[in-house]
């Protein structure tokens, strides 16, 4: 039974909420927005400017998560060796450097090649903020700090398209076309966060002076405890982590999640794009920039309930996979609606249930894996979930080129997010089977 928290407990946390969670929320901001920045410059000119296939733009969108997948578990060690502050700084500044090179990208090779390089850059971000934050909170307060963190990435949708349409509007800045500007404007932020992160952050509580002497001691004592409990399980180093049933049951959960996620955020203004032929209906830039981002401020709303509702009952099995359930229906039926207003409806269900999800999944893995196998667990998980971000564009683009709609690979993703679901409640029955007195608690104790 959960105790009332004290009074040090309560300030501690909200000093962490406060201090902590709208900075690194930032910086996902900025990184989700960067990788997903290929999404708006596609139908804005890039496509034309560089003559791209489907299949070759959904080979660039997906070539980055080769980079990625590549450097991933390396990257988050290397965070766990020489402390987040430091790793995410540079991480930041690093991908800020190669995403503005997009500025004057010529060719269909050098848009390969630069998406290629983003992922290299990137390696590490995604897990080592979810690590970071994983190690200022104790176990029954992850759920609700992840979310709040996880709501940038809705919001980059929700803030991004608009601001990015604007910045495709500014043709003719600087002599170059509108889709270069707004590569530009999104990736200067990249290096001006990442350098003042390397200052803003702190390793640990014991270095934070924002906390008092009390706050500090009782967060330092609470994650300690929880340490020493992890350390009676049986991941208890990195090697063990990856070797781990439970972690690649997680990893085929995330797989499928993301393949929802990144099928629609790279191909979703694509397909607005296409009303007009589809539906007749005329858009500017501005007003295609505003309908991509309709789906994403319920998304957000639902984001936050559901988490919030995970975090009073404990996440359990269906926390993650009813929402996987909704997402598998509604984005496959999104492309049989007969108006743009009932399409953009059913991606919406669509994008509240993936991030509805996301946020409560990644509360699950740090409860049983603590220290490097953290590191490496958390991704491990990321790493094979990712794979997804680099088939999800490549496979959409090229059943699209097949079959010359983006029905057929609507169905792959739903069937990918059934899978989700099916996998999470396996891993929800058998946490019950072999501790019985999780009937109706955690997923993972």
């Amino acid at each position: 039974m959960q105790t009332t928290a004290s009074a040090v407990e309560k300030s501690a946390i909200r000093k962490v909420a406060m201090r902590l969670v709208p900075f690194v929320g930032l910086m996902f901001f900025i990184n989700f927005l960067d990788r997903t920045a290929i999404s708006f410059a596609g139908p804005n000119g890039m496509t034309r400017d560089l003559a791209l296939t489907a299949a070759q733009f959904g080979f660039a969108a997906g070539v980055f998560f080769i980079g990625y997948v590549l450097l991933e578990i390396p990257s988050n060690l290397a965070l766990h060796k020489y402390g987040a502050r430091r790793w995410l700084a540079r991480i930041m500044v690093t991908w800020g450097i190669v995403a503005l090179l997009f500025t004057w990208v010529s060719s269909v090779e050098g848009l390969y090649v630069l998406r290629f390089l983003l992922g290299v850059a990137e390696a590490g971000f995604f897990p080592g903020a979810i690590l970071y934050l994983s190690l200022w909170v104790p176990a029954r307060h992850r759920s609700h700090i992840l979310a709040l963190f996880y709501l940038a990435q809705p919001l980059t949708i929700v803030i991004g398209a608009p601001v990015a349409a604007l910045l495709i509007e500014a043709h003719g800045l600087f002599g170059l076309e509108g889709w270069r500007v707004m590569f530009a404007g999104v990736a200067l932020p990249a290096i001006v966060v990442g350098v003042i992160a390397w200052f803003y952050l702190a390793d640990k509580p014991a270095d934070a002076k924002w906390l008092n002497e009390a706050e500090r001691k009782w967060l330092t004592a609470a994650l300690q405890a929880e340490q020493g409990s992890k350390q009676s399980q049986h991941v208890p180093h990195a090697a063990a982590a990856l070797k781990n049933g439970r972690v690649w049951m997680l990893s085929l959960v995330y797989f499928g999640l993301i393949y929802g996620l990144y099928a629609l955020a790279f191909f979703l203004p694509t397909i607005i794009g296409g009303f007009e032929t589809q539906f007749g209906a005329k858009f500017n830039v501005f007003q295609k920039g505003l309908i991509t981002a309709i789906p994403y401020l319920p998304a957000a709303i639902a984001l936050f309930l559901w988490s919030r509702d995970a975090t009073r009952r404990g996440v359990r099995s269906w926390h993650v996979g009813l929402p996987a359930l909704l997402g598998a229906v509604s984005i496959p039926a999104a492309l049989y609606m007969q108006t743009p207003a009932a399409t953009v409806a059913a991606i919406t269900i669509t994008a509240c249930a993936i991030f509805s999800a996301l946020p409560t999944f990644w509360s699950i893995p740090a409860r049983f894996l603590s220290g490097a196998a953290a590191a490496a667990g958390i991704a491990l998980i990321n790493t094979v979930g990712n794979a997804a971000g680099f088939m999800a564009p490549f496979i959409t683009g090229a059943i699209k080129d097949a079959t010359g709609s983006y029905q057929a690979p609507m169905f792959v993703v739903g069937a990918l997010m059934l899978l989700s679901a099916a996998v999470i409640f396996a891993i929800g029955a058998g946490a019950r089977e072999e501790v019985p007195e999780l009937q109706g608690r955690a997923i993972v104790e």
